[in-house]
């Protein structure tokens, strides 16, 4: 089985005629995991919703590869059942559809017709990774989202996350108001998730969760497109002395463009 890649060539993304992303660049590969990070209003969230299709953000220019397919030319359900995941930053609630419902129907409408998941092996494996995540066995009777606390709709995305077993997850701001024990436990879901079948794409604003997800490579977002690359140690130079250093070493003037 061919490793799943993304490739993002020269990608410009604008909100309202306002140009966000500029000449963005980027690639991942199976058996990677990258994390984005970058001040306040520099394109990270943007990217992401880009990439899943939502209707706000209009690509003006530049190309998407998904698994040797025109990712741009996919509607937001084929990009998800190709393979391509989003954690989103503020997950929605949604009434009257159960965890489990949602998981089985999601799982089910990557498989081809008569080759539903049986209900006792969705079972097994919503329990095992229930477990693993050290989620309560009432989360998957809830309703999704409905009622959960910030840490527990972030815990919950992992559930999904290791439950369809994409081929490239972005997870924007995972670790957004989690505390040290949550965090720890969402970062197991991930780790969890490494190996060739599978690429991921953290966007953060802290290197804190750097700590338990170590990243093969480091990218500093500014002024909508990637201006620095390296390894973990960039994301730790980053906790330690800002963004300062790296403005003032590539000529960079403060200048916010949006979400």
């Amino acid at each position: 089985m061919t490793a799943p890649y993304l490739k993002i060539e020269n990608l410009h993304v604008a909100i309202e005629g306002k140009e966000i992303l500029k000449d963005f660049n980027l690639e991942i590969n199976g058996g990677e995991i990258h994390a984005i990070m970058g001040p306040n209003g520099t394109g990270k969230s943007t990217l992401a919703s880009a990439l899943m299709g939502h209707p706000k953000y209009e690509i003006t220019s530049g190309k998407v590869t998904f698994n040797g397919e025109d990712l741009l030319e996919m509607e937001v359900d084929e990009r998800a059942q190709a393979g391509l995941f989003l954690a989103m930053q503020y997950p929605s609630e949604i009434s009257g559809i159960t965890n489990a419902d949602f998981l089985r129907s999601a799982i089910n409408s990557r498989r081809e017709e008569g080759d539903e998941i049986s209900l006792m092996k969705f079972i097994r494996k919503l329990d095992e990774k229930m477990e693993l995540l050290e989620m309560d066995q009432e989360f998957a009777q809830r309703y999704l989202n409905e009622g959960f606390s910030g840490g527990e709709k972030k815990r919950n995305e992992i559930l999904q996350l290791m439950m369809l077993d994409p081929k490239i997850a972005v997870l924007d701001e995972i670790d957004s108001g989690l505390d040290i024990d949550a965090l720890k436990v969402v970062s197991k879901g991930v780790n969890a998730m490494r190996g060739e079948e599978f690429g991921c794409l953290i966007i953060t604003h802290y290197q804190r969760l750097l700590n338990y997800i170590t990243p093969d490579k480091v990218h500093v977002m500014m002024q909508g497109r990637i201006v620095k690359s390296g390894g973990a140690e960039l994301a730790e130079r980053l906790e330690a002395e800002g963004y300062d250093w790296i403005k003032e070493e590539l000529g960079i003037e403060d200048e916010k463009v949006e979400a």
